[in-house]
């Protein structure tokens, strides 16, 4: 079973997601230029929300170079030397081809579970692991100290120490165990470039929020006082401009069920993860510039469609954007109406889905008529709690 999230979302004037000039992102959509928040921001925001909350506690993923570095912190506060540090974990990072340097650094950021590397340092800790390891020569120490004349010495080759077959095994094993998924690298993926094995296909799709109305840039010149400057020297200590825009979104997620539970091989832990992710998808919001520009908004509406099968983002309704109509029907108003047109075309076109449940909710819930809603199977929800109850009652897969 399929889980979509379509959201309306009306933000205060603010900047949540930058370009490279700090000014809002945008793009063309329609002809028309847009407000645009990127995925990667809006997945941003979720995964700090999980933490924030303490939603999957101890069950989640750090996304690090320095994940080798880490291990090496846990090893030297147990009092090993950084000789044995450091070769024991090239050698153990080598053992699936994936390359550490010598600041102790992978060379591409790898996501990985935070418990796990507490897990993996101690067990790399054990006699018979770390006698083994410990041994390896650095291939990057290749050369010794001159003898005073300024010329290197080449080192002295020096005998090849074999690893026994258990503790490669061990090794390998461990390391398996150290890319073990995590809810939060189940929803959204993982690729390891030099080990393709510990590749992760993402449960869930996110797509870049776009605002339902046309949106042009707007700019903030501010000044700062100099508070000590002498009061008949006249001007600012320093002055600015600064980007900002006030749209009113829609947004666009979906999880694959079947991969979530395949991913994770749990299907409570699954269950737990969708809830998670449901709740912290319509709650997060991005920190941009948050301390001058606050943008508490939560959604003004959320629809939330379960399905068989197929995905259908409903991004077209604002091809033609939506806009303020009168006092009872505002730019939300109109985007709800536009946004839940297109979800009825397109089942009168393309056929509406095979056992689909819907449920919906937020501020402006109310903006929906009742005979529409009732015409087209959605069921209301008194709250978001409520809602993310009855989709993960409402899902197959997860019993």
């Amino acid at each position: 079973m399929n889980v979509e999230l379509h959201i309306i979302q009306n933000f205060a004037p603010s900047n949540l997601n930058r370009d490279d000039t700090g000014s809002p992102k945008e793009c063309e959509f329609g002809g028309l230029r847009r407000a645009r928040i990127s995925s990667q921001c809006f997945k941003r925001a979720i995964r700090e929300y999980f933490m924030d909350h303490g939603m999957l506690s101890g069950k989640m993923a750090v996304r690090t170079l320095q994940m080798p570095l880490a291990l090496a912190k846990i090893m030297k506060e147990k009092g090993k030397s950084d000789d044995e540090i450091k070769a024991v974990i090239k050698a153990f990072f080598s053992s699936r081809k994936i390359k550490v340097d010598k600041n102790l650094s992978t060379e591409y950021l790898i996501f990985v579970g935070d418990q796990n590397i507490k897990d993996a340092a101690a067990q790399l800790m054990t006699p018979e692991i770390w006698s083994s390891l410990s041994q390896i020569a650095d291939e990057d120490e290749k050369k010794e100290d001159d003898g005073g004349d300024g010329k290197a010495k080449p080192k002295k080759k020096k005998t090849k120490i074999e690893i026994p077959e258990n503790v490669k095994k061990q090794v390998g094993d461990l390391l398996d165990k150290l890319f073990s998924v995590t809810p939060d690298i189940a929803l959204f993926g993982r690729m390891v470039a030099n080990a393709p094995k510990f590749n992760t296909i993402a449960a869930c799709q996110v797509a870049h929020a776009i605002s339902t109305n046309r949106m042009n840039m707007e700019y903030d010149y501010y000044t700062a006082l100099d508070e000590l400057k002498p009061e008949d020297e006249p001007g600012a200590g320093m002055i600015g401009l600064s980007g900002f825009n006030a749209p009113c979104m829609y947004r666009y997620l979906n999880i694959d069920v079947e991969q979530l539970v395949k991913n994770l091989g749990d299907k409570v832990l699954a269950s737990e993860a969708l809830a998670s992710f449901l709740s912290a998808a319509i709650k997060a919001i991005p920190k941009g510039k948050d301390k001058t520009m606050p943008a508490n908004n939560p959604p003004a509406f959320v629809m939330v469609v379960l399905r068989d099968d197929g995905f259908w983002s409903l991004t077209n309704a604002f091809e033609k954007p939506a806009k303020y109509i009168s006092e009872s029907k505002g730019l939300v108003e109109h985007s709800i109406e536009k946004m839940i047109e297109e979800w009825a075309t397109t089942c009168s076109v393309m056929g509406k889905p095979e056992n689909v449940s819907i449920f919906y909710a937020g501020m402006k819930a109310s903006a929906l008529p009742k005979d529409t809603a009732s015409e087209l199977g959605m069921v209301p929800c008194k709250s978001i709690d409520e809602l993310v109850k009855s989709v993960i009652s409402g899902v197959k897969g997860l019993k």
